[in-house]
């Protein structure tokens, strides 16, 4: 395979301040060279040295990783846990009543959590659901708004060793519905609405839609949160309120103890192909990662005020609001709203009122806050911030500079986080009181972390030569399976093409400049990330191509200065190829169409018709000449196989 080339040149370098580093838990680069180099001599012992310390065992451990059955790695297996009593019980004797959560609501009511509160609120809900023969194994939907409630039910399905899966608030009908059949769910954890940007947004109506579309026989049990008290429909033989079902349960509930592989969660993720994946993680591996790195990453203090602003549907707001945080006893920050209302500045204005201190957030938040005002974060008191840090995509060299000088008041340093759903935690950051920063690079891999870059056959490339980002030793955090397709669990992310199918492969492309930093190019599959959001293309096309009217449809991405991404569409009518005034009509249609199937971060940004699309003899969609009519790009590949070359010049402008 040809080396792919960077064309990104960023040579600023910003170090971490003498004071920054002198407080922080890895000072310098020799401590983080010390850890590398222990894992490297042993790294089975050092990852077992980091679970001893880290997690409080009900039955230790005496096995570490069981490796015999690659890629299916188990580790700890023979330890007995449970991760509730890791992110709550285990604090109560030493600070039950510090603030775990500061929660904001999209109207500005401010509530506060103890960790005392907090116990109490997850074993009332866990009684409940138990009372409701919710139990060990069983898998539970959670479909909720960003609020305390959210975190209180999955730490309640944890604490009786049932297996949540969260599906984000913005997911239509369908999209839940697939992730309910597939699980096999038995029970759904929803409210009445879900309020965000003053806007009321129906949630028990959506599930009641999706139950409504069949094969959910086995959801016996749908618990509602009364959040706005808007009417809603209720069968009394499924439904029931959460106020109602929890106002009598005890504040005491035994964790359920589960062996450390026991599934903690499955979250669906799009594939290259129309089915959503359900990563599965494990209970221990899971958790060692999201508090080692809130340790190493985030330089946790027992002072800060750590705020994530990710929503608990996706695998950022399970590590680093719903686990990480409570696992390391931290204090942070929730909010119910978006950035923008009622004003531009409100999460500047969240910033000064709750004195944060590690804000955490993605570069498609940035890049929208930069336009709706550069010169806002001056108006606010930001001093209490002394961390940054950027998720779910790369994050670009200005945006990067903005924040670092904007928000951060160029003292703050930044970590530039490269991980996925599938990992469970950073895999790729710095440590902010060791590591000089380089604007849009991700720097180095945390100590335990085996990256790599290779070629097509896993033979690793050369620092300043592109390749396929790789991890070529199993790391606790790891995603175990796909749930209930394991073969495609193998196929996707360890290739046997790859290091003989032993490499975790991210799916994403990467270099490494010659001072061995890492920089994340983009997917090498067709997913896109818009706004921080995983989207398999296949998804989309397959909503499409639902429509009636579409006879076949390709989606794209192309760069877009606030999202990523964009979705571009192209579409192949049943009918005649559309004009006029048509095309406005039905580019409206498709567009909440997709919508109403999806979600609206699917919502296409463009839609282009075609009598056609450009394929090859075989049949093939030619994806690569798409991309590159989304971008406006002259095409100087090779066309030689196309079996329609005159269809490019149809599909080169958005149709009108």
């Amino acid at each position: 395979m040809p080396t792919i080339e960077s064309v990104l040149n960023e040579t600023r370098i910003f170090s971490p301040s003498g004071i920054f580093a002198q407080k922080a838990n890895i000072p310098d680069m020799q401590t983080y060279q010390a850890l590398c180099s222990e894992a490297e001599l042993d790294y089975q012992n050092f990852w077992a040295k980091q679970a001893k310390e880290q997690i409080v065992w009900h039955k230790p451990f005496a096995k570490i990783l069981d490796d015999r059955t690659p890629p299916f790695y188990q580790w700890f297996d023979d330890g007995v846990l449970n991760i509730s009593y890791n992110c709550l019980d285990r604090h109560l004797a030493t600070q039950a009543d510090k603030i775990a959560i500061i929660f904001e609501s999209d109207n500005g009511e401010v509530i506060q959590a103890t960790y005392r509160d907090l116990h109490q609120r997850v074993c009332q809900l866990a009684n409940a659901l138990k009372s409701r023969n919710i139990k060990k194994g069983d898998r539970v939907i959670i479909y909720m708004p960003m609020r305390i409630e959210a975190v209180v039910a999955m730490q309640a399905c944890a604490r009786i060793g049932a297996i949540h899966s969260v599906v984000f608030g913005g997911f239509s009908a369908r999209s839940l519905h697939e992730r309910i059949t597939d699980a096999g769910a038995i029970a759904v954890i929803t409210a009445d609405e879900q309020l965000r940007g003053g806007k009321h947004n129906p949630l028990k109506a959506t599930v009641d839609e999706a139950m409504a579309m069949g094969d959910t026989a086995s959801v016996k049990l749908v618990v509602v949160y009364k959040r706005s008290g808007a009417a809603i429909s209720f069968d009394p033989t499924r439904d029931v309120w959460w106020h109602e079902i929890t106002q009598n349960a005890s504040a005491h509930c035994e964790p359920e103890w589960v062996n450390a592989e026991h599934p903690l969660f499955t979250l669906y993720t799009s594939g290259s192909t129309g089915k959503p994946k359900g990563v599965q993680h494990s209970s221990a591996g899971y958790l060692l990662g999201a508090k080692v790195s809130m340790q190493w990453v985030f330089d946790y203090k027992p002072t800060d005020i750590f705020w994530c602003t990710a929503d608990v549907g996706w695998i950022t707001g399970h590590s680093y609001v719903a686990y990480g945080p409570l696992a390391v006893g931290a204090t942070q920050v929730i909010f119910e709203g978006i950035p923008t209302y009622p004003h531009a500045g409100r999460f500047w204005e969240i910033i000064e009122k709750h004195r944060v201190t590690t804000f955490y957030t993605a570069p498609t938040a940035i890049r929208s806050l930069i336009k709706q005002g550069a010169d806002l974060p001056a108006q606010y008191d930001l001093s209490s911030l002394r961390l940054l840090g950027s998720v779910g995509e790369p994050i670009n060299p200005e945006a990067w500079i903005w924040f670092y000088e904007k928000v951060g008041q160029s003292r703050c340093p930044i970590v530039d986080t490269w991980w996925q759903t599938e990992t469970g935690c950073h895999m790729i950051a710095p440590m902010p009181g060791a590591v000089a920063l380089k604007p849009g690079s991700c720097t180095f891999p945390l100590p335990g972390i085996f990256a790599a870059i290779v070629d097509e056959a896993g033979h690793e490339v050369e620092n300043g030569k592109g390749g396929f980002l790789v991890i070529k030793k199993p790391f606790p955090s790891q995603i175990r399976t796909l749930w209930g397709d394991p073969e495609r669990f193998q196929k996707t992310y360890f290739p046997e093409e790859m290091g003989s199918g032993k490499y975790y492969l991210a799916g994403d492309s990467a270099y490494r400049d010659t001072d061995g930093y890492f920089w994340i190019m983009g997917r090498i599959d067709d997913v896109l990330n818009v706004s921080g959001h995983r989207l398999g293309t296949m998804e989309i096309e397959s909503a499409l191509v639902a429509h009636p009217l579409v006879a076949e449809a390709a989606v794209v991405g192309k760069p877009h200065e606030i999202k990523g991404e964009a979705v571009i569409a192209f579409v192949v009518l049943k009918g005649q190829y559309p004009q006029g005034e048509e095309v406005v009509q039905i580019t409206e249609t498709l567009r909440d169409w997709v919508t109403k199937e999806i979600g609206p971060i699917a919502r296409p940004e463009e839609i282009r018709f075609g009598e056609n699309l450009p394929k090859t003899r075989s049949g093939k969609i030619m994806r690569r000449l798409l991309r590159a009519l989304a971008k406006g790009e002259e095409i100087t590949q090779d066309i030689s196989t196309l079996e329609n070359p005159a269809i490019l010049e149809q599909l080169k402008h958005p149709s009108k």
